[in-house]
């Protein structure tokens, strides 16, 4: 479980105080699902600039320069790559037709595979997010049709995010969460991996009092927005997974969101993977469950009433 977040400024007319505190305050927000370390990525004269290090995110000071247009983020929670080395952190650098940057909530677990059957080449760099960097660069370009070679390629539980050199953000939405909102009137967009990431940046900066419209990203969806601010879609097909919470139904073999990579980094929230098995049997998503393990009081709050509702459906049986 890591975080994505970031902004894209098309009009210029945000001031560069309020964009430099409104990186710091995403990052600093973010640390909710993940504080092992944190990165940012922007255009400065035409060229991506990254810098990332192993550390939270308030304990670094995010400031991209006066005049960028826009800022790519990530806070993680470190699962396979050593955070100490920091080539390991998000975002990573990648070069098709043009330079980019490439950020990933979620864990892959097929890239020893692809690596083994030389689908990508060896690397230095020890986490699975970066076969999302070698795939396109497989292509040769970045674009609608690389992104979706990219996304169906690979397996596991993702939302993506792309910066390229001419300031487009790209969006690539799997299974996890993304929140994208527009501020028409000053001209700015602001995502973030959940919506309670996004309303405490927000309000920090007062940015809350604007009006929002919130942009639509469903699982497949490949999003651009340009340096101007024009939105363009595409999609990629989805794979989808069995799951063993839902084996007992004959008609409903399979599901697209994998619990058992919730319970496997659950217990880093000091939380016992049966009260999640728990929630996962009443009917929570993966996504309302991340969030609980962000917010303990949701949490005991919710566990609470799902084992008030067990005992007395125990009781009924009676």
């Amino acid at each position: 479980m890591c975080a994505l977040f970031g902004w894209l400024d098309y009009r210029g007319i945000v001031p560069y105080k309020v964009l430099r505190k409104l990186t710091q305050a995403l990052a600093n927000a973010a640390e909710e699902r993940g504080t092992d370390a944190a990165g940012i990525s922007y255009i400065n004269s035409g060229r991506v600039t990254i810098f990332k290090r192993p550390k939270a995110a308030h304990k670094l000071h995010f400031n991209a320069p006066d005049g960028t247009k826009a800022v790519m983020g990530h806070t993680r929670l470190a699962t396979q790559g050593d955070k100490k080395q920091n080539y390991n952190n998000h975002p990573f650098a990648g070069h098709a037709d043009k330079e980019f940057a490439f950020a990933h909530n979620g864990v892959l677990w097929n890239d020893k595979e692809l690596r083994r059957d030389k689908v990508i080449p060896d690397t230095y760099i020890d986490t699975d997010s970066y076969i999302g960097v070698q795939l396109i660069e497989k292509q040769g370009k970045l674009d609608f049709d690389s992104l979706q070679y990219m996304a169906e390629t690979v397996e596991g539980n993702f939302t993506f995010t792309v910066l390229d050199q001419t300031n487009s953000l790209y969006i690539i939405k799997g299974s996890n969460p993304m929140c994208l909102l527009h501020f028409e009137t000053i001209g700015l967009f602001v995502y973030a991996s959940t919506e309670s990431i996004m309303k405490k940046a927000l309000k920090q900066l007062g940015l809350h009092k604007f009006e929002s419209k919130r942009i639509d990203t469903d699982e497949g969806d490949i999003l651009c927005i340009d340096r101007n601010g024009r939105i363009s879609r595409s999609q990629f097909q989805p794979k989808i997974y069995r799951s063993k919470y839902l084996s007992w139904y004959d008609d409903e073999p399979y599901y697209n969101v994998h619990e058992e990579l919730l319970l496997a980094y659950c217990g880093c929230y000091g939380v016992d993977t049966a009260d999640v098995e728990l929630l996962l049997e009443f009917g929570y998503t993966c996504d309302e469950i991340e969030d609980m393990l962000a917010d303990h009081s949701l949490l005991h709050e919710t566990l609470c009433a799902v084992k008030g509702e067990e005992e007395y459906s125990l009781l009924e049986a009676f």
